[in-house]
């Protein structure tokens, strides 16, 4: 054998590994490749606002944001009646035939504590009804209170005879043992006296006040829609419960 047959042998050989050497090297790129891609989508995952990410996701403008909350009222007025024409108690004046009610310097047995009202006084868009305040037993709202509790309910009527609900029911003035009272509620909060029921405890006990208490209703911006109603209470247990029912007359 001569020696170019020698070197036509070994030539395949050389060719092998130089095409091997070539596969490899495209495999390390490949490889590389995918490295960095991967690599850039992690980072865009990281990080959207990234300069990487061809598709950025939009800005967010201040009018885009969401709104901040804001606080509303728990209580709305009833839609199918909102009280108009309100005379503040400031601007209040009697009518010439109109027996004042007592306030809180006035004799206890002074006759005015007879609020029963049948024109409106003063342009009052409530007035109570012809009887209120009367005192029965408490048994026929709370069965199971017996003597041992004391409280005045009531409810508001508008001009059409329905109920209405989501006006304010302050009560004030002063008991024994108590200089100052002063409590809210709404009406249509109490249901065993009606859709437009309200109710406030007085005392877990009977006791004796006469015109120190009052009942006024509200409206939502705290303007009087009633005048004050004063009212005794009793230390006996069939009058324990002190019932004030109002009528809108406007």
């Amino acid at each position: 054998m001569d020696t170019f047959e020698i070197m036509d042998a070994k030539e395949p050989r050389r060719r092998k590994r130089s095409s091997a050497m070539i596969w490899n090297i495209l495999t390390i790129l490949v490889l590389v490749t995918i490295m960095c891609v991967i690599s850039v989508f992690f980072l865009i995952f990281v990080d959207p606002n990234s300069s990487l990410n061809p598709f950025p996701p939009p800005t967010l403008y201040p009018s885009m944001a969401a709104p901040t909350i804001t606080v509303t009222p728990r209580f709305t007025l009833v839609p199918s009646w909102t009280p108009t024409n309100v005379i503040t108690q400031g601007t209040f004046t009697p009518v010439a035939t109109r027996t004042p009610l007592v306030t809180d310097t006035q004799s206890a047995s002074a006759p005015a504590l007879e609020s029963t009202i049948t024109t409106p006084p003063g342009g009052f868009t409530f007035v109570v009804q012809p009887g209120s305040p009367s005192a029965i037993n408490g048994a026929t709202f709370h069965p199971d209170a017996g003597c041992d509790w004391s409280g005045v309910g009531g409810l508001a009527m508008s001009l059409n005879g329905e109920a209405v609900r989501g006006l304010f029911v302050q009560l004030g003035g002063s008991m024994p043992g108590v200089e100052s009272v002063d409590k809210l509620t709404m009406t249509g909060l109490s249901a065993q006296y009606g859709p437009g029921g309200f109710e406030f405890t007085l005392a877990s006990e009977l006791f004796i006040s006469e015109g120190t208490l009052w009942i006024q209703l509200l409206d939502q911006q705290n303007l009087p829609l009633s005048d004050r109603v004063y009212f005794n209470t009793s230390d006996e247990c069939g009058k324990n419960l002190i019932i004030i029912y109002f009528d809108q007359v406007r």
